[in-house]
This record gives C-alpha cells, sequence and structure tokens, in this order.
C-alpha cells in the first residue's frame, strides 16, 4: 500500500490544477499528508521587442499572491507554497527528490498529439521522469453518477 505523507501539487492556475488541487486535499486529508503546491513562473521564451508590458518583478509579485491565495477547504489539512522561476519540469522533478514526496497530482489539459508536440507537455515529461506515482487529473472531472432504477428480469414461471 502506498503510504501517503507530501504530495507535490503542481499548479498553473487552471481549472484543471483546481481540480487537481482538490483532489489532492481529498487525499492528504485521507492519509493523513501535507499539500505542497508549487507555481514555476517560466521566464520569457523570445525578448520582447519594446518596454516590457509586466516588469519581471511584477509577474513574480502576482504569481505569489494567486499561489498564496490556493487554500484547503478542509483546515485540517496543512498546505504550503513554494514559487520558482525557470523550467516547469526540472522544478517539479527536483522539489519532488528533495522533500520527498510520496505522490504528484497535477492537472492535464489533454492536448490533443499536434498540440503537444507543439508545445510540449509539463504533465507527459513529469509522469516519464518523476521518482515517485504521479496522478494526472483531466477535467473536467465528471459528476456523481445518478441512481438508476435496476431493472427487474421478468418473473419465470
Amino acid at each position: 500500500m502506498l503510504t501517503l505523507r507530501t504530495i507535490l501539487h503542481p499548479s498553473d492556475f487552471s481549472p484543471c490544477s483546481e481540480q487537481a488541487f482538490a483532489l489532492a486535499c481529498s487525499l492528504a486529508r485521507d492519509h493523513g499528508a501535507r499539500v505542497i503546491v508549487l507555481h514555476v513562473v517560466s521566464p520569457p521564451l523570445a525578448p520582447y521587442p519594446g518596454p516590457m508590458p509586466v516588469s519581471p518583478q511584477d509577474v513574480l509579485r502576482e504569481a505569489r499572491e494567486a499561489l498564496l491565495k490556493i487554500r484547503a477547504s478542509d483546515p485540517g489539512v496543512p498546505v504550503e507554497h513554494r514559487l520558482e522561476e525557470g523550467d516547469a519540469v526540472g522544478h517539479i522533478l527536483r522539489i519532488a527528490q528533495e522533500v520527498p514526496c510520496d505522490l504528484i497530482v497535477l492537472g492535464t489539459h489533454g492536448r490533443r498529439a499536434v498540440a503537444r508536440l507543439l508545445m510540449g507537455s509539463v504533465a507527459e515529461a513529469v509522469v516519464r521522469k518523476a521518482a515517485c506515482p504521479v496522478l494526472t487529473v483531466k477535467t473536467p472531472l465528471p459528476g456523481p453518477v445518478p441512481d438508476r432504477p435496476v431493472e427487474q428480469a421478468p418473473a419465470q414461471v
């Protein structure tokens, strides 16, 4: 059986991440674990022509504010927040090793093959390279299955 003491939740602040965080908190509550919420700010890919519309310090400040707003609905679930700068996959894998984490729970946008090829996939790279189990959550999560009346077989004579 998998023992969960520490769950790492990388967040990009998307609805997919919100669903994954809720699941990570449920698992943490059920197993008496803590959740580490990680957000990685990626540097700009290419130099921006002209003055930057937002300064790097403002980007980090806004990311920190958004990160600190992520709270468990159950106050009994301990949540820690971490903000890093750089390559998301590299930081996720490094922190998962350093802590060490027992499980990584992250949202995936479920992009099709062409989009994944062109843009890459953080979730896919983490699944392939992580030393611990990884649970990916694709949204929307299905709702509860409605109760259906059980069909009764015709009476045999």
